[in-house]
């Protein structure tokens, strides 16, 4: 899985779940940010959601399950 990809995925689940547009979720979703996988090796990467506080509270959720199903991404 690549981040590319994983953001996709949020965002077409939080369409799905919340509404909006696709561009409105992927400007609050961000960037995923990839570490080294020899200093992250449980979870390599971590996003920095912004929006209002029930827009945060929805990615973060989101957030956290694709954290248990894609641990590790690849660039």
């Amino acid at each position: 899985m690549t981040a590319d990809k994983l953001v996709e995925l949020i965002v077409a689940r939080l369409v799905r779940d919340h509404g909006r547009s696709k561009h409105h979720w992927r400007r609050l979703v961000g960037p995923i940010r990839l570490y080294s996988r020899a200093t992250h090796p449980h979870c390599n990467w971590a996003a920095a959601p912004t929006g209002s506080f029930q827009e945060i509270a929805a990615i973060e959720a989101l957030l956290d399950d694709w954290r248990m199903r894609y641990p590790l991404l690849s660039g």
